[in-house]
This record gives structure tokens, C-alpha cells and sequence, in this order.
């Protein structure tokens, strides 16, 4: 099944959210989840308008990862079609609506954090060297909806280690209130970029610690 009938099968199905987007049906619509006054909003029509709503946050600050809780209000897309629909998505959240097919039917490859780490290079290689109980603690500073992150992390430590209980550890990946019957999950398959740069940090932190 390709992705734009997955995705019209899920539309049918009462899904109408994924992360800070709410997508309206008949006519096709994406518009902020916290968006209610829907004719006070700036119309866009063109799905590649969506990169650059994407990148900054509401106060001017760049966003990181696209995974970020930090999405600006004040628009709305007004769409022709699935493929449409699908790449508006893409772009305000990249490679969301693939992850998510591929959770869903098993495919999906996930890279634990210690093979992540592993190969990296550079200045980067000595994010390695962080210790689990850093790396854990690292989940819980950085991750989930707390920390302003959407995506639901799949990733363990490594394959005999867990993340350690908690609120970034448990959240399912949907925006409250939305619920698994309204909305599509975001799944995080890896550690992102930021979380290797602070590992690198945390790792540097807990030598000098050693040494003090």
C-alpha cells in the first residue's frame, strides 16, 4: 500500500492530528492545533511554504529538530490533494508520516543510542565515552513533551538496557489531547543530532568531574 493511501485510509478512520497540525477534510486542511478563529489565519496553498513556517520558532529562535513543541500559530494551508497533503506534512515534520508506516507494519529500523554513538567521528566520537546513567539522564533533560519534544522514542541504550522509567520515556509520540483513535504517533527510530551534541558535552562534564 503506498503512503498516500495509508494515509487516506487513516483520514477515513477519524485520524485528524499529527504532532502540532490538525488537518481538516472536505475541503483538505492543515492549520496549528491551537488555531481556532480559522478565518483570522493567513491562507497558504503552496505545500513548500510549510519549510519555512517550520524553521523558526514563534520568538525568532531556530528550531533544531522539526520534532520540536515549538511549531508558530497563524496559518493555514488549504490543500487539493493527498499527495498535497502528505508533502505539507513532510515538510513541517520530515519523514514523519514513513516512520510512522513503517512502525505500523514492522519494517521500521531502529538504532539504539550506544550504535548511534559508535560512529560518530570527529569531535563528535567522544559522545562514546558518555556514561549510561549520563545518557539516561540526557533522555530525561532533553525528551519529551516537558523538554518540548513530540516524538515517541523507540531507541533503548543499547540492546540489554532500557530507557529508565519516565515521562519521556512513556509518552506515545501524540500532542494532548488528541488521543492513539485521533491522531498519528511521532516515533523517534534514533537519537537525533542534538541529543549526540549534548552527549559529547555531558560526556566532556563527567571526565572533568573524574579529575576534580
Amino acid at each position: 500500500m503506498s503512503l498516500n493511501q495509508k494515509l487516506t485510509e487513516a483520514l477515513a478512520s477519524g485520524i485528524d492530528q499529527i504532532g502540532q497540525l490538525r488537518i481538516l477534510q472536505n475541503p483538505l486542511r492543515v492549520h496549528h492545533i491551537d488555531d481556532h478563529d480559522l478565518d483570522s489565519l493567513q491562507v497558504h496553498t503552496d505545500p513548500q511554504d510549510a519549510r519555512t513556517i517550520a524553521t523558526y520558532t514563534p520568538e525568532g529562535e531556530y528550531r533544531f529538530t522539526k520534532g520540536e513543541l515549538s511549531l508558530k500559530q497563524g496559518w493555514i494551508f488549504h490543500l487539493g490533494s493527498i499527495a498535497a497533503l502528505r508533502q505539507t506534512i513532510d515538510l513541517f515534520y520530515p519523514a514523519s508520516l514513513g516512520l510512522w508506516q513503517a512502525s505500523e507494519n514492522g519494517s521500521l529500523r531502529v538504532q539504539n543510542l550506544r550504535d548511534k554513538l559508535g560512529r560518530q567521528s570527529g569531535m563528535y566520537r567522544h559522545a562514546r565515552n558518555v556514561s549510561d546513567q549520563g545518557a539516561q539522564e540526557l533522555v530525561q533533560c532533553l525528551c519529551g513533551p516537558a523538554n518540548k519534544c513530540v516524538k515517541k522514542i523507540l531507541w533503548q541504550i543499547d540492546e540489554n538496557q532500557p530507557l529508565s522509567d519516565s515521562e519521556a520515556s512513556r509518552f506515545d509520540g501524540i500532542v494532548s489531547p488528541a488521543t492513539a483513535k485521533t491522531a498519528l504517533p511521532m516515533v523517534c527510530q534514533e537519537a537525533c543530532n542534538f541529543f549526540v551534541a549534548e552527549a559529547r558535552k555531558k560526556s566532556k562534564a563527567e571526565f572533568e568531574a573524574k579529575d576534580a
